[in-house]
């Protein structure tokens, strides 16, 4: 199969780290042709989704993740699959690439499928499952917010678009910067906040659960390092290994079906204790440290999935 990937540059990649470049990998060892390009040379032209890139071939080597062809243009509804796996912020241009791909419905796959990617970001769509997570607000007005923190005493607060643990908060009871940090926030932002309470049992770890095709297939336990409320690896969150628990599964069952229905092959959730808190659409990670502590092939049972469909 012929395989485009738009996402961030492939040479600055972590080879022992990135999911993108692991399912790059096994693409590769199945035989199938790779591209790459990055998001802003993605462009729609009279009628064809076309995009800027390089043929590739990625190899384990640190330093020098890919060698890259001529830079040329391709149309993309010749190839088989698209992967759409560049990190958020979910911002217009993200947005606007959703709308692009849309339109190779039917001559390409979009992985995942763009229009419920668009549709479903990672701290909404959990608004769906009401039940499965710690009481939650979204909101930009000041004394919404006040009165969830004045309701529930110790929140976490966060920008709604972000990723990789940018711009999250803990205020306790006795915080005094709810105030300073809307100011922060709306000064530079137009968008809504997301309130959640905190969960204390983020101590222990927050678990990111691994679905392909609506189906678990593992876990990986992030720990905050010392003075740290955020778990994830990006500042410091030290990977472990872990079994799903029958929450975990009770979790996937509630959710699995949807993500099936709505072409969300690869996915990612966060699980501090019993609840959910974020279900990762755009670009989860964590493939690789799953791979390592399982044994377990996860790009494989990708491709896999993804073949089924084709």
């Amino acid at each position: 199969m012929k395989i485009a990937f738009q996402m961030d540059p492939i040479t600055d990649v972590d080879i022992n780290a990135d999911s993108s470049f692991r399912i790059a990998e096994e693409a590769q060892a199945r035989g199938h042709e790779l591209f790459f390009y990055s998001p802003d040379q993605l462009a729609y032209q009279e009628g064809r989704i076309t995009a800027r890139g390089h043929d590739m071939t990625v190899q384990r080597v640190a330093g020098s993740p890919a060698e890259l062809g001529p830079r040329r243009e391709v149309d993309l509804s010749d190839f088989d699959v698209v992967w759409l796996r560049q990190d958020p912020p979910f911002d217009m241009h993200y947005i606007t690439s959703t709308h692009l791909l849309d339109r190779l419905k039917g001559q390409a796959l979009v992985v995942n499928d763009p229009f419920w990617v668009r549709n479903y970001p990672e701290k909404l769509l959990v608004l769906d499952f009401p039940e499965l997570t710690p009481p939650t607000t979204v909101a930009r007005d000041l004394e919404t917010i006040k009165a969830f923190k004045e309701n529930h005493g110790d929140i976490i607060l966060k920008p709604l678009y972000g990723n990789g643990g940018a711009g999250v908060f803990r205020l306790d009871a006795n915080d005094r910067n709810l105030t300073s940090l809307h100011e922060l926030f709306t000064g530079f932002s137009r968008e809504p906040l997301i309130v959640q309470k905190f969960l204390p049992d983020v101590s222990n770890g927050d678990k990111r659960v691994i679905l392909v095709d609506g189906e678990p297939v593992g876990a990986i336990n992030r720990v905050p390092a010392a003075g740290e409320t955020r778990s994830n690896m990006h500042v410091g969150g030290r990977p472990e290994k872990i079994s799903l628990s029958d929450r975990d599964r009770e979790i996937c069952a509630a959710i699995g079906p949807l993500l099936r229905e709505k072409g969300q092959i690869f996915v990612g959730i966060d699980v501090i204790g019993d609840y959910l808190t974020e279900i990762n659409v755009t670009s989860p990670t964590g493939i690789q440290e799953l791979e390592r502590f399982d044994g377990v092939n996860i790009a494989e049972k990708i491709w896999q999935a993804i073949e089924a469909k084709l």
